[in-house]
């Protein structure tokens, strides 16, 4: 996944620095950002991170979890963690998506583009949902006693097809699909607003809060139909309304390139409102535990607009951050950046192998997360390496 991916992105274009945040700053489509680069190397090792709390005591769907979820302190602190999470990271992802975007499709064409969307997102689609998920899910049922083999056999004979992260390509491609489509059907709109947004600033933040309100309330709608934890083909619709906003916003800011163009006052106004927002949720969860005459919703509709309030003001943050913080990639963190994609598939059999490795020693949940998180992202990235060595992988990821 390369060039309008939030992960894979190839090191074929030199690292650029950050722009002066000023109306007027316009950055080439074909320029890197090595911010943006690194910030998605970030996140894909939070994303293993993430998994690795639901394997010791978060809330959340995976293939091993040792450790149940219950009100202990180190399980409230890791379903905490999960939770602040899932409110920005992979709308982060969709967002430096949809970010490459529209320029990927001018430079190769609709036809080109699809096809290298095809190959970078749907092969490892294909792998994961035929060879690693099942493998990961083999491998977490030798916990029950269940041998591996024989498990793995059962489950290819049953013909199962298991995405699991791969989710993410798979909604990437009907992102793709969506793209073109809007820029071929609609091009004198998709022109039109692409040329005003290259002399716009940032949105303002009434437009910004309006945006969160919006996303709040689209994702309440969603969950009245597909509640949270409930898949769709593999892909969680109740969270959709950030990841479509986000990767619209993306696409609508590529041109102009505002993520360079973000101001430190705008940054810093939603950055407290997301440290304003971040307890509001914990005290309604306690609140709907103490006062069970509180309406069996309440939590859902906090939970619902406080998500885009929460990831507006993170997500600025990171991106105004890492743009400041690198001028230029060194050589690892060049080497995670090119890595990233590959990281991204391999770690769920890594990461459950790792934490099945020391199951029986007992210790603090939050010791093992720490231990066995850093342990599952330094594998990753030397298997990660190894596949990159083979030229015909190295070419689709």
């Amino acid at each position: 996944m390369t060039g309008n991916s939030a992960l894979g992105a190839r090191e074929d274009l030199a690292p650029t620095s950050p722009q002066p945040a000023t109306a007027n700053t316009f950055v080439p489509a074909a320029e890197r950002n090595a911010g943006i680069d690194a910030l998605r190397a970030a996140l894909t090792l939070l994303v293993v991170l993430h998994h690795t709390a639901i394997t010791y005591g978060a809330i959340g769907g995976w293939y091993y979890r040792e450790v149940p979820t219950d009100r202990s302190i180190p399980s409230t602190l890791l379903v905490f963690f999960c939770t602040v999470n899932q409110a920005y990271f992979m709308g982060a992802l969709f967002l430096l998506a949809g970010y490459f975007t529209p320029g990927a499709i001018r430079r190769k064409g609709p036809r080109l583009y699809l096809a290298d969307r095809l190959v970078r997102l749907g092969l490892p689609l294909l792998f994961f949902g035929l060879v690693i998920g099942p493998a990961t899910i083999a491998l977490a049922q030798t916990a029950r006693g269940r041998p591996f083999a024989p498990t793995l056999w059962r489950l290819w004979s049953e013909g199962t097809f298991e995405s699991g992260p791969l989710w993410f390509a798979q909604a990437l491609l009907l992102f793709a699909f969506g793209a073109v489509l809007w820029m071929r059907v609609f091009s004198r709109q998709a022109a039109a607003l692409a040329d005003d947004a290259v002399a716009r600033p940032w949105p303002s933040n009434r437009a910004l809060a309006t945006a969160a309100l919006v996303t709040g309330s689209a994702a309440l709608a969603l969950r009245s139909v597909w509640p949270v934890g409930v898949n769709v083909w593999g892909l969680q619709l109740g969270y959709f309304a950030s990841y479509v906003v986000l990767f619209c916003f993306g696409c609508i800011a590529s041109r102009p390139r505002w993520l360079e163009r973000l101001t430190a006052e705008q940054m810093r106004l939603w950055w407290h409102v997301c440290v304003v927002a971040l307890p509001i949720l914990p005290v309604a969860y306690f609140a709907s535990r103490a006062l069970p005459a509180l309406p069996g919703q309440a939590l859902a509709v906090v939970y619902a607009y406080w998500e885009p309030f929460v990831a507006w003001g993170a997500i600025m943050m990171l991106v105004y951050r890492f743009q400041r913080r690198f001028a230029t990639l060194g050589p690892w963190w060049k080497s995670l950046s090119r890595r990233a994609y590959t990281i991204y598939i391999v770690h769920p059999p890594v990461l459950v192998a790792v934490a099945l490795a020391w199951r029986d020693v007992p210790a603090n949940a939050l010791v093992k997360f720490a231990v066995t998180g850093t342990v599952s992202c330094l594998l990753c990235y030397v298997l990660a390496g190894w596949v990159l060595r083979v030229p015909a992988l190295r070419r689709a990821l």
